[in-house]
């Protein structure tokens, strides 16, 4: 990859329950991000962060949903429209979009600004966690947990058109990891055409055949794809500093396989981020490291 990156932070903890995560895009930026790329020939520019609301500040109800909760939707919408705004921009002046989180809510925004009328998108959500829940079927009322199902317009999100992409299908989207699901998501997901990969599946079948089959779907018929990676895809013991960490993830090394097979599609590639690293949480800066690491990876970077 010969394009000039742009590193877009979002230090956003609205749309989840645990402080902290807005400390994500400063740890990944000090864990070496910025030398990651410079490293194997990426001219890497940083963007700043957007300017997100303080909860302190805020009501977390007065969203004004006519039906269902979610917690900070005003603002996560704010939020998320200005992230849009900074992605188109990135991409329209030909540079490449790498968000930084922040909690997964972001990829709303990431998601608006990546797609292009006209054109279709596919999307793999690296993700411990379906974020399929809508604010009808929501346990906690927190958006990190319904961004993928607000990108393809579940439940009141059809109404909503900074959430809501059309230019994203749900048989191009997939999610690779999946351990931790709530009841209602799972009917949901059950009943969309979205494929997901359970971590079952990726022991039975290894990390390589389900990350390779993946990018055939999310590239089938498509003009290019998003990835969203979600730090608590790994294994607690890899990454310990992620905000809701689940046992059984993949390992060190199928996380790097996996972003090598990546980079393979770098010409299908058209944004990436990086989300909920919690600093709070994390031993020595290990996992905001680990992201600067399987960026590199995703970006072409090899042994040999």
């Amino acid at each position: 990859m010969q394009q000039q990156v742009r590193v877009l932070g979002v230090p956003m903890d609205l749309g989840a329950d645990r402080r902290g995560v807005d400390m994500g895009p400063s740890a990944i930026r000090y864990g070496g991000l910025a030398d990651q790329l410079t490293d194997i020939g990426i001219d890497c520019i940083d963007g700043g962060d957007i300017a997100v609301p303080r909860p302190e500040e805020s009501d977390p109800d007065a969203g004004g949903l006519d039906s269902g909760r979610a917690k900070f939707f005003r603002e996560t919408k704010e939020v998320c429209e200005d992230v849009t705004t900074a992605v188109d921009a990135t991409l329209q002046e030909g540079r490449f979009p790498l968000v930084l989180g922040g909690d997964h809510s972001i990829g709303i925004g990431t998601i608006a600004g990546a797609a292009r009328e006209d054109e279709e998108l596919g999307v793999i959500w690296f993700d411990a966690h379906g974020d399929f829940n809508t604010p009808e079927t929501t346990p906690s009322g927190n958006i990190h947990g319904m961004s993928l199902a607000a990108v393809l317009g579940l439940g009141v999100f059809s109404d909503h058109e900074w959430a809501h992409t059309p230019a994203v299908s749900e048989e191009n989207v997939v999610i690779v990891g999946l351990r931790d699901v709530d009841d209602g998501e799972r009917r949901l997901i059950e009943e969309s055409d979205i494929t997901a990969y359970t971590m079952s599946d990726i022991d039975a079948r290894s990390a390589p055949e389900v990350v390779d089959e993946a990018l055939e779907i999310a590239t089938d018929g498509t003009d290019g794809i998003h990835v969203s990676l979600d730090l608590d895809w790994l294994d607690p013991t890899e990454a310990p500093g992620v905000g809701t960490p689940v046992r059984g993830g993949v390992s060190y090394r199928e996380a790097h396989i996996a972003m090598e097979y990546v980079a393979e599609h770098h010409d299908q590639l058209r944004s990436m981020e990086l989300v909920e690293v919690n600093p709070i949480l994390d031993e020595h800066n290990r996992t905001a490291e680990l992201a600067c690491e399987l960026v590199a990876s995703a970006f072409g970077k090899r042994v040999l």
